[in-house]
């Protein structure tokens, strides 16, 4: 599932819905400035933050993401909220 939401992220569809599952009502606010700091739209912003951490997580940062989604009652969500915390400018991330 967590492939297939990353796959998908292209779709604007997909970040709203995904921001709206988050129930986080600033994230999209986040997302917004963070996409237009570097020229793109918020979901290109995304899908491409969120390709770029998958690509380059260590071990340990795939191990945490493992954990995280053991413990999460919907894994892909818990992994998504992960990653943005991640990829989101330092100062407008959520913190864990």
């Amino acid at each position: 599932m967590l492939g297939k939401l990353i796959d998908d992220l292209d779709d604007p569809d997909v970040v709203l819905d995904l921001v709206a599952a988050l129930d986080a009502p600033d994230l999209l606010a986040r997302i917004g400035r963070a996409a237009e700091a570097e020229g793109l739209t918020p979901s290109a912003y995304l899908a491409a933050s969120v390709r770029t951490f998958v690509d380059e997580a260590s071990d340990d940062i795939w191990l945490q993401l493992v954990g995280i989604m053991n413990r999460a009652e919907d894994p892909s969500l818990a992994a998504m909220r992960a990653i943005l915390e991640a990829v989101l400018p330092a100062g407008e991330g959520v913190t864990t």
